[in-house]
C-alpha cells in the first residue's frame, strides 16, 4: 500500500443523488481546477493516503457489481420501509378516532407530522454522514427509527402517538438521505443513472403500498396497534441486515480509516487522510450546509421553480391519502381494505415510468454524452420528460375528479392513478436530475432545500385535503389541483429555452 498513489478524487467525491442535505458535491473538483496539479500538489506530501490507483479494490466504485447492485436494492428496501410507515395509518385513521373520539384532522396528524420529521431530518444526517460515514448514521438511524415504531405500539394516548410519530418521521429520514448518498458512492455516472430510476421507485412504492396493507388488516379487526408492531418488526429486520451487510461507502472516511491504519501498523503519526485535515471545522461546516441551501433557494429562480413544481407534485400525492377514502369509501362504499387498492394503478404507472426512462429516455442521454464529450451535457437536455409529462400529470387530476361520481365505475378514477403515477416518476427523475446537473458543486444544498420544502408540502396538503373534497366535492377539488397543475406546466418549457441564460447570471449554477 503506497501512500503516494493518486488520491482519486473525482471518481470518491460522490454526487448526492438523494433528498438529503450532504454536501458531496461540494467536495468535487471545481471546474477549471487542474488535476495534473492536484497529483503534483499530492507527490509534495508523501504522507497524505489516498487510493492505490484507479483499480484500488477498496474503492467503493470498483467492488463487485453484484454486491454494488445489491446495496443499491438494499438502500430502496430501507426508503421503502421509512415511506411505507408514512402513510400506512391512513388505513386505521377509523379506529383512532372512534377510539379516542378524535377528529379527521387530528387522526390526519398522524401522517403530517411523520411527513414533518422529513423537513428536520435531511438537515441532520447528511452532515452526520460526512463526518461520521455512512455506515454509523444508518445504523443510529434505523435503531432508534425501530424503537418509536414500538413507542406508537404501546402509547396510551394520542399525544403519545402524535409525538413519536413526528421523532419516528424524523429518524426516518435517514435512509431517505443517505440511501442516495449509498447510491453516488459506489456508482461511476454512467451507471447511476439506472441506479437511480430503479431507486425512484422505493420512496413512490411505500406510501401506494402503505394504506393496502394498513386497510385490510382493518377489515380483518386487527387492533390499530399491531400495525405498528408490524413496522417495528420490518424495521427491526432491516436494522439487523444493515447491521451485518452494510460496509463503510463513503470515500473520505474509508480512506480515513486508512490513515488510521497505516499509522498504527507503521507507528508513524504523519500518515493521515484529507478530511483529518480539513482546515473549516466541523461546526462551521454544518452551519454553511444549513445556511446555503436557504440562500440558494431565495436567490435562484430557477431552483426556486423547480422546488416548487416537485412540492406541488410531493403534496399531491400524500394529498391523496385523504382524497381516496372520501371518493372509494364514502362514494364507492368500497371497505377500507379495497379502498387502499385503489392506489396499486398509481404504483403501477410508476413502474411504466421507470421502465420508459430505462428503455427510452436513457439511451438517448447516453447518445448525448457522446455527442458533447468532452464537454458536459447541458442540464437543459435533462428537461425532456417533465415536457411531455407535465402535461399528463395535469390530465390525470381531470380524469380522477370527472370520474369520480359513484353512478361510474370506481375502476375509472383508479386507473387515473396510473397516469399520475407514470407522470410523477418521470417529473421527478427529469427535474431531479437538472438539479444535480444545474448546480454541480452545490447540487447538495439545492437538494437539501427541495427536500425541506417538499416534504413541508407532503405533511400540509393532506391536512386541508379532507375539507377541500368533502367541502368542493370531488369534481371541483380535482378541477382545482389540475388547474394549478396546467399553470406549473411552462416551467421546464421556459428553463428549456431560457435555463442557459439564466445559468449565466448564477452564482451558484456553472455554465462551463
Amino acid at each position: 500500500m503506497s501512500p503516494n498513489s493518486r488520491s482519486d478524487v473525482e471518481s470518491t467525491a460522490p454526487t448526492v443523488v438523494d433528498e438529503g442535505p450532504s454536501s458531496d458535491v461540494d467536495q468535487v473538483i471545481a471546474p477549471g481546477e487542474e488535476p495534473a496539479k492536484q497529483i503534483q500538489d499530492e507527490k509534495k506530501d508523501p504522507y497524505l493516503v489516498h487510493w492505490d490507483g484507479p483499480d484500488d479494490p477498496a474503492n467503493p466504485k470498483n467492488w463487485s457489481r453484484p454486491f454494488r447492485w445489491y446495496l443499491t436494492a438494499l438502500g430502496g428496501v430501507a426508503v421503502l420501509n421509512a415511506t411505507f410507515a408514512s402513510s400506512a395509518p391512513s388505513g386505521i385513521e377509523g379506529q383512532l378516532i372512534k377510539e379516542y373520539n378524535l377528529s379527521t384532522i387530528v387522526a390526519i396528524l398522524t401522517i403530517s407530522l411523520f411527513v414533518v420529521g422529513y423537513c428536520v431530518g435531511p438537515l441532520l444526517w447528511g452532515p452526520l454522514s460526512e463526518n461520521y460515514g455512512r455506515r454509523p448514521i444508518f445504523l443510529i438511524g434505523f435503531v432508534v427509527y425501530t424503537a418509536f415504531q414500538i413507542g406508537c405500539a404501546l402509547a396510551p394516548n394520542t399525544a403519545s402517538i402524535l409525538v413519536f410519530r413526528f421523532l419516528g418521521g424524523t429518524f426516518a429520514a435517514c435512509p431517505l438521505t443517505n440511501s442516495g448518498a449509498i447510491i453516488a458512492d459506489i456508482w461511476d455516472a454512467d451507471t447511476r443513472g439506472k441506479a437511480l430510476a430503479i431507486f425512484t421507485l422505493a420512496p413512490f412504492a411505500g406510501p401506494a403500498l402503505g394504506p393496502t396493507v394498513a386497510g385490510y388488516m382493518s377489515v380483518a379487526g386487527v387492533s390499530w396497534r399491531w400495525l405498528f408492531w408490524v413496522l417495528a418488526i420490518f424495521a427491526g429486520v432491516c436494522t439487523v441486515i444493515l447491521a451485518f451487510t452494510l460496509p463503510e461507502t463513503y470515500a473520505p472516511i474509508i480512506l480515513k480509516q486508512r490513515a488510521q491504519a497505516l499509522r498504527k501498523s507503521t507507528g508513524d503519526n504523519q500518515y493521515y487522510s484529507a478530511i483529518e485535515r480539513e482546515n473549516l471545522h466541523w461546526v462551521k461546516r454544518v452551519e454553511t450546509i444549513l445556511g446555503r441551501p436557504f440562500l440558494m433557494f431565495f436567490k435562484e429562480p430557477m431552483l426556486f421553480a423547480v422546488t416548487m413544481y416537485m412540492s406541488f407534485i410531493y403534496g399531491c400525492v400524500y394529498l391523496l391519502f385523504a382524497a381516496y377514502p372520501i371518493v372509494f369509501t364514502q362514494g364507492h362504499h368500497l371497505n377500507a381494505g379495497a379502498s387502499g387498492l385503489m392506489f396499486l394503478p398509481l404504483f403501477g404507472g410508476g413502474i411504466v415510468g421507470v421502465i420508459v426512462y430505462l428503455v427510452f429516455f436513457n439511451p438517448i442521454y447516453t447518445k448525448l454524452i457522446t455527442q458533447f464529450a468532452p464537454r458536459p451535457v447541458p442540464p437543459e437536455y435533462r428537461l425532456d420528460m417533465a415536457l411531455i409529462a407535465g402535461p399528463l400529470y395535469a390530465l390525470s387530476f381531470f380524469w380522477f375528479g370527472w370520474t369520480s361520481y359513484p353512478s361510474i365505475s370506481y375502476f375509472a378514477p383508479a386507473f387515473s392513478g396510473a397516469l399520475s403515477g407514470f407522470s410523477t416518476v418521470l417529473l421527478f427523475l427529469s427535474l431531479f436530475n437538472y438539479i444535480i446537473d444545474a448546480y454541480i458543486m452545490f447540487a447538495a444544498s439545492a437538494l437539501a432545500i427541495s427536500t425541506v420544502v417538499r416534504s413541508a408540502f407532503g405533511a400540509g396538503f393532506p391536512l386541508f385535503a379532507t375539507n377541500m373534497y368533502e367541502s368542493l366535492n370531488p369534481r371541483i377539488a380535482s378541477t382545482i389541483l389540475g388547474a394549478i397543475a396546467i399553470l406549473m406546466v411552462p416551467i421546464p418549457f421556459v428553463l428549456k429555452r431560457y435555463g442557459e441564460v439564466v445559468r449565466r447570471k448564477s452564482k451558484y449554477a456553472p455554465t462551463t
